[in-house]
């Protein structure tokens, strides 16, 4: 199972791609730099939030996953 850690820090890089994406498109489309920018931030802290919620209710869906294999060369397993 996914740590959250490991879910926080995926959705933060992949966020920090988002927002560079969303602030360029805000711009392009508004010609506004601080309109632009602020549009990203309020997206990206809004999917960040969904994000996360949406990672950790997947990690404790059992659905579709297969048991992890044992660990060989390693006392007691195997």
């Amino acid at each position: 199972m996914e740590t959250g850690r490991r879910t926080i820090l995926k959705a933060v890089l992949w966020n920090l791609l988002g927002v560079a994406m969303m602030a360029l498109t805000g711009y392009a489309m508004t010609g506004s730099v601080a309109l632009g920018g602020s549009l990203a931030l309020v997206n990206t802290a809004i999917g960040l939030v969904a994000y996360v919620l949406y990672e950790r209710l997947w990690a404790r869906i059992g659905w579709g996953r297969r048991p992890a294999a044992p660990a060989l060369g390693r006392p007691g397993h195997g």
